[in-house]
């Protein structure tokens, strides 16, 4: 027993998380006959049989499902206190990786980051723009600091400040649609209409699509500029944030066909970051001032 090794049971968890050896050594870096040595080393060790080879895939034995609780809990306590020495060994950071979301207004949130790493200029800002599931994927995968962009609030994983709320639209340019606007407007009657959408940005998440009507055509594109532009040309419709389009609804560029089938949307943008990762100085300082700048912001925004 005392011979168990921290390697084995990173192994071991690899395996049961990943659903597979191949999978799990991937994971972890190392090679597939390394990962199943390393198990049944552990097994051998234990007199536990923890996981079941005999079917197709591997699954855990009822003593594996107990001792994998207790192994993962092991595992985040070593992990929180990596976590710690990095903390105490810290200076102050060379750079930061910050992503701004699709939906943020790029005037305000870049101005935002501006006037702060104007004063920290032993600092590089390594700025990132991602869209949908892209910034949650980054920051969880430990790729950046910081994010701009709406989350799960009721997720554990992320620390947050609330900055600002953005409103969304459905909108269309004049005569664009073969019938009249009003407020009865379905998603089925916009079936035949071409959609406006924005990829996912992310790379091994689950894709997401907000307000994606099934069945309709659609344009994918990178960006909500880029969306505003095909949307503005007749090209397709989409829902839009209200602060981007303002003049174009005033001017009667964009109409709004927001109505009771057609509600439109309304998400929180925050500052979020991983609530139990280590935070350099700079990166502490850089939470702090977007906490004191939170309230001018909300104001800032249309």
């Amino acid at each position: 027993m005392m011979d168990m090794t921290i390697h084995q049971l990173l192994c071991f968890d690899a395996i049961v998380t990943e659903g597979g050896f191949q999978a799990g050594a991937e994971k972890i870096g190392r090679t597939q006959p390394s990962v199943s040595a390393a198990v049944k080393n552990l097994e051998a060790q234990l007199g536990l049989a923890l996981l079941d080879r005999s079917g197709y895939r591997v699954v855990l034995t009822a003593e594996g499902r107990s001792f994998h609780a207790h192994a993962q809990a092991l595992l985040r306590e070593l992990g929180a206190l990596k976590d710690h020495a990095k903390q105490l060994a810290i200076g102050e950071e060379t750079e930061l990786d910050v992503i701004i979301g699709d939906l943020c207004p790029l005037p305000q949130t870049l101005a935002l980051l501006h006037r702060f790493f104007g004063g920290c200029p032993g600092t590089r800002l390594n700025l990132h723009f991602e869209a949908l599931s892209g910034p949650w994927e980054r920051l969880l995968d430990g790729e950046a600091d910081l994010i701009l962009h709406h989350i799960d609030k009721t997720d554990p994983r992320y620390e947050f400040l609330d900055l600002f709320p953005i409103t969304l639209l459905p909108v269309v340019a004049p005569g664009f649609l073969r019938f009249p606007i009003s407020q009865s407007i379905t998603p089925e009657n916009m079936r035949d209409y071409a959609q406006c959408i924005i990829r996912d940005s992310a790379r091994h998440s689950p894709a997401r699509d907000y307000y994606l009507i099934e069945g309709a055509r659609n344009w994918t594109v990178s960006d909500q500029l880029m969306k505003r532009e095909l949307i503005l040309q007749g090209m397709g419709w989409g829902h839009m944030p209200r602060y981007l389009i303002e003049q174009d609804l005033a001017s009667h560029r964009l109409i709004s066909i927001a109505g009771d089938h057609l509600r439109g949307g309304r998400v929180e943008i925050v500052a979020a970051r991983r609530r139990q990762a280590s935070h350099g100085p700079i990166a502490n300082r850089l939470w702090q001032f977007i906490a004191e700048e939170a309230p001018a912001l909300a104001q800032a925004i249309p």
